[in-house]
């Protein structure tokens, strides 16, 4: 069988500086042609995107800007529309059960290719505070510098 090939579109960069990440899902994403098309183009920004279930029982995307298609006239939708994600009932269910605890939310980590089909990496997250980020950034100086020393080291 031959491995599906996986395009990088979009990542959100700023989730995992603000979020905790705890579960992430692969899910599916309901699209018109026309923004299939300027997505593939990688016109589409993430940054404030995040997910939210509605009393139906589906998960929207909310906050997520795809660029109108510039030869799709008058088939381009509105480039803010809340879109539905694919899930199957038990996802949702599990999703729900997460956000329901206090502090935790649904957020888009990337948007890719899997072959022909556009896919969403979706998290459940929890908010950082100032004192983790602060962590985080610590540990990767320190991180960072002991590369330094070793490839220094390495070359004498």
């Amino acid at each position: 069988m031959e491995k599906e090939r996986i395009k990088s579109l979009a990542q959100n960069k700023k989730a995992r500086h603000d979020y905790f990440i705890e579960e992430t899902f692969e899910v599916g994403i309901e699209l018109c042609g026309t923004e299939v098309k300027s997505i593939r183009q990688g016109m589409l920004n993430l940054k404030d995107s995040y997910a939210a279930i509605s009393r139906d029982g589906e998960v929207y995307l909310k906050g997520m800007h795809v660029s109108p298609y510039e030869k799709g006239n008058i088939f381009n939708r509105d480039p803010l529309r809340d879109r539905r994600l694919l899930l199957h009932r038990g996802e949702i269910r599990k999703l729900g059960e997460a956000v329901s605890q206090l502090g935790y939310s649904l957020v888009p980590l990337s948007v890719y290719l899997k072959g022909p089909k556009v896919k969403v990496e979706l998290a459940v997250v929890k908010g950082k505070k100032l004192y983790d980020k602060r962590d985080d950034a610590a540990k990767r100086d320190a991180h960072r510098s002991i590369q330094r020393a070793l490839r220094e080291r390495s070359r004498e």
